[in-house]
């Protein structure tokens, strides 16, 4: 890298990010244990975060860069606080997601994994993924994240296999694993088990039927009870009806028989106070083998369980043979049609209902009766494990009680707990072919031998004198299993490696709210019981990412961004593409094009990936969502071109001169006040990584770095360079560059491209690092504040300097005095340090003299006070016309105040009008009526 200090005129972040990064990964910065000397008073520790292993099949969507960011921002501060750092990338094999897309690609070449065979399926999709696989980490390189890349893992590595077969033949040996058929998310089209995560449910319009059940012998005059159901077919199932044990309407029929319609078996009628009496006509259906609830219900009464579906949604032979194949929905029809013709269907309705679908195939959901792995989640662990006696749900509660993981925002236990106290036996078995195939083997005669390979199975069964054949169970692990593991087999479990002893547990897991029950759960209760260590110490929780008007980004809604194009920019044309790429509904990609037209005309343009993770950083409040607006990386872009062109400005006025050594008395106050600034920035920037609040880090660096050092200190730096001695003009450059050194270890965390960019000359105009020598800001020492630079009076003196020239700045606007006009300011009542500030107030307020008079002249010109302080600028005014003028503004203001009150007082309006329209009406009214204050004041000066 050149060392020459000087700068391209403007920032263009293309041309360096890809540069840098290449150059960091050469140098091998992010390698584990890679850091920096501790400050003074800092212990070096291991501080490891690893990936929430992103689908090897995904791209890069907002959620990621916005955990990402989070997530290097807190490695590289660590690094340079002096820790040793690590942070682990991975991919997970995603079973689902993964094997969904090579069976599309080979629908496309009308085959089936069928007809290749297994091992031939398995084939392709490990060369998809050789081929297609870095995807998602390539553009995590993109955004800067510091990982070490010499520990990438996958969830399907040799490596962590091995350690998913331990922990799964250990859980078995002890009893925790078990196989048992029970009700589980099925999804017909997969031909699966899922987890309830991948089940979307959302409310649609369907129909509640209500059909008669005739009273096997009719009691009391009452000859049937009518049945609500939104799913028909299911009634080939039923195994009971049931009512509420206080229905007195039903009471006396607890005991008695129906007969189900259609099917005409005898089934009986129960009390549970699961019934709701007030929902429909307080008589529900009870099928076990198709409903969750039933089932519970099922289990507490000891009801049979008739399973009327097959795994691809057709009827079965169990039910009666006019129904058997018919598709679930063509069923539907034949039974509401069979009842209607046997008088048997009292009414239908119109009926608002939630239903389940596959996140990957948007196929309803159907509770299936199957045979499937489970995990015993209540179940005490037996002697000789590390924690006998309790379950592992048990310890997981435990290590939260005792603050061993802590959740930040807090609130979040609560959700933890409550998930936990009424957890259910996890199933981790699913129907496909990609993943880790459970390691159990069956032979003929039903009996299952569990182990860690053929041939250890094969020598059980000889062992139990099983002489056949033995079969691999075909089922595969749910991902979430595997996943549960990787806080350990990623660093080498179930060898006791140097890796594990050090980064486990790991020091914060940075996550979305919607999978701690499914991943963060597991994590806990996994580590714990196989290796006695929580996973990680603390649980960092952010909200999702939504579009700005809060909803859920999403491809059907046409509102997601790819944070690659706020990187690099995409036009319009490119974008409707993009957002429109295997749309089947021509009426839904028209409604998106609308909408991506309306929100981006012109495109998206190029922000470059500092710009986009500072915008993430200031997101970063605890636990809400996000409401994402294109415009704070706007906004953020502009900083980047801010702090760009005021290093050029600095470089460009310390090169070439000698800044020499600064002795205390070479200060000016403004050296010392930002001086003094910097060292509070620094306090409150540490207790904000500290309290992961990286929307307080990010405010107050945008706000030091652009109010207080461009703003301000830069342009009383001209001043001094301007009119200072050599001793004062080599303080302030040294003041200058030294600042601006440290600013840019202050924000590399979250801006880490332009940081290093600048760095790489401020550090050899600053002394920091000699022309040549090969150094990067990533490991430089993060900034400590030093109490000793703390300096009150200076600060005193800038908040003097800063009301003075805002008040003679307020002075002008009412003068409406052209910027380019310099007039002399009259000063009554200034204290003795006046000629101090005078340079740097007239070259702040453009004035043309600063002067100290015992009494203002009656000029009829306006006057601000600050404090004692007393101000007017020297200006001979037209009385009469100014009056004139001032009366037109009044006249003006009050018609405006007239025709905001008359809206805001019209009823209609404040009712019907948006919320946001109104609220600006009535920040107008107020704008106005301060306006209006200020003018009739001035007014009242100029009287007649």
């Amino acid at each position: 890298m050149s060392d020459s200090i000087s700068l391209p005129k403007s920032f263009e972040p293309q041309d360096i990010e890809s540069r840098w990064y290449d150059e960091w990964n050469r140098r091998g910065l992010f390698s584990g244990g890679q850091h920096v000397e501790p400050a003074a008073g800092h212990t070096s520790a291991p501080f490891a975060i690893q990936f929430p292993p992103p689908n090897v099949t995904g791209t890069l969507h907002m959620g990621h860069a916005f955990n990402q960011t989070i997530m290097d921002g807190l490695i590289r501060y660590h690094r340079m606080s002096g820790d040793d750092t690590v942070f682990i990338p991975g991919t997970d094999h995603a079973g689902i997601a993964t094997q969904i897309v090579v069976e599309r690609q080979l629908d496309a070449q009308g085959v089936s994994r069928h007809d290749l065979g297994r091992d031939k399926f398995l084939e392709r999709v490990w060369a998809w993924k050789e081929q297609s696989g870095s995807t998602i980490t390539g553009q995590f390189r993109r955004l800067g994240s510091s990982c070490d890349w010499s520990r990438e893992y996958f969830t399907m590595d040799d490596r962590l296999s091995r350690g998913v077969i331990e922990v799964f033949v250990r859980l078995y040996e002890q009893g925790l694993i078990y196989r048992g058929k029970r009700l589980v998310n099925w999804d017909p089209v997969l031909g699966t088990a899922v987890s309830d995560l991948e089940v979307v449910s959302s409310e649609e319009d369907g129909h509640m039927w209500e059909i008669r059940y005739p009273l096997t012998t009719p009691a009391d005059g009452l000859t049937h009870l009518v049945v609500a159901t939104t799913r028909p077919e299911t009634m080939l199932g039923d195994v009971a009806v049931m009512v509420h044990p206080e229905d007195e309407r039903y009471a006396h029929l607890i005991g008695r028989t129906v007969t189900l319609p259609l099917v005409g078996r005898e089934i009986p009628i129960i009390a549970d106070d699961y019934v709701d009496r007030e929902f429909g006509t307080g008589v529900v259906k009870v099928t076990p083998a198709h409903d969750f609830n039933d089932y519970a219900v099922g289990q507490r009464h000891g009801l049979p369980m008739i399973s009327v579906l097959t795994l691809d949604a057709k009827i079965d032979e169990q039910a009666p043979a006019p129904y058997r194949g018919l598709d679930r929905y063509e069923a539907r029809q034949c039974i509401v049609t069979d009842l209607e013709s046997q008088d048997l269907l009292q009414a239908v309705k119109p009926h608002k209902l939630m239903v389940p679908r596959g996140d990957r195939t948007n196929s309803v959901i159907e509770p299936m009766l199957t045979d499937q792995w489970f995990v015993a989640m209540s179940e005490p662990a037996p002697e000789g494990s590390l924690h006998p006696g309790k379950s592992i749900t048990e310890v997981a509660l435990e290590v939260v009680a005792d603050g061993r993981v802590k959740f930040v925002p807090e609130n979040w236990t609560t959700t933890y707990n409550q998930w936990l106290d009424n957890i259910q036996d996890w199933c981790i078995s699913r129907q496909l072919w990609w993943g880790h195939q459970i390691p159990a083997w069956h032979a003929d005669d039903g009996r299952i031998f569990v182990a860690r390979s053929a041939e250890d199975a094969e020598r059980q069964a000889r062992a139990a004198g099983v002489a056949g054949p033995l079969t691999r169970d075909p089922d595969v692990l749910d991902t979430w299993f595997s996943s549960a593991l990787v806080p350990f087999t990623d660093l080498g479990w179930p060898e006791q490696t140097p890796d594990l002893s050090r980064y486990l547990p790991s020091s914060v897991l940075v996550t979305g709210f919607d999978i701690i029950f499914f991943w963060v759960a597991r994590m806990i209760m996994m580590s714990m019981h196989h290796t006695g260590q929580v996973p990680f110490r603390t649980v960092y929780v952010h909200g999702l990412v939504c579009d700005m008007e809060g909803k859920k980004m999403s491809k059907s809604k046409g509102n997601t961004i790819d944070p690659v194009d706020l990187i690099d920019g995409i036009d319009l044309e490119s974008l409707l593409a993009k957002r429109t790429a295997g749309l089947m509904n021509p009426k839904q990609a028209e409604t998106i094009r609308k909408r991506t037209r309306k929100d981006y005309p012109d495109g998206i343009p190029a922000y470059g990936a500092d710009a986009l993770r500072f915008t993430m950083a200031a997101y970063a409040t605890l636990g809400r969502n996000i409401n994402f607006d294109l415009k704070r990386c706007e906004g953020y872009r502009n900083f980047c071109n801010k702090l760009w062109n005021a290093t050029r400005f600095v470089l460009m006025n310390v090169e070439g001169h000698d800044l020499g050594h600064a002795q205390p008395g070479d200060l000016s106050f403004a050296d010392r006040w930002i001086i003094d600034g910097l060292q509070r920035l620094i306090t409150e920037v540490h207790t904000g990584f500290a309290q992961y609040r990286f929307d307080q880090v990010s405010d107050r660096l945008y706000h030091f770095i652009w109010d207080e050092y461009c703003d301000w200190y830069v342009e009383l730096a001209k001043v001094r360079l301007q009119t200072g001695g050599a001793v004062e003009q080599a303080a302030t450059r040294r003041t200058l560059i030294h600042v601006l050194e440290t600013l840019l270890r202050l924000v590399h965390p979250i801006m880490p491209f332009i940081t290093e960019e600048l760095w790489q000359k401020v550090s050899v105009a600053a002394g920091v690092r000699a022309a040549g020598a090969e150094a990067s800001i990533s490991t430089q020492p993060y900034p400590m504040a030093q109490e000793s630079l703390l300096d009150t009076a200076a600060v005193a003196r800038m908040a003097a300097l800063k009301s003075l020239t805002e008040a003679i700045r307020a002075l002008r606007g009412e003068m409406n005095l052209a910027p380019s006009q310099r007039v002399p300011l009259l000063v009554q009542g200034a204290d003795a340090g006046l000629d101090e500030l005078a340079p740097y107030l007239t070259a702040l307020a453009r004035l043309d003299t600063v002067q100290a008079v015992d009494h203002l002249p009656d000029l009829g010109a306006p006057v601000q006070v600050v404090g004692t302080t007393q101000l007017m600028l020297h200006v001979e005014i037209d009385v009469a016309a100014e009056r004139a003028r001032l009366d037109k503004e009044i006249d003006r203001l009050e018609k405006e105040i007239a025709k905001a009150g008359a809206k805001l007082s019209n009823a209609s309006f404040v009712e019907r009008a948006p919320a946001a329209v109104v609220e600006q009406e009535k920040a107008r009214l107020l704008q106005f009526g301060e306006t209006l204050d200020r003018v009739r004041a001035q007014r009242t000066r100029l009287q007649d």
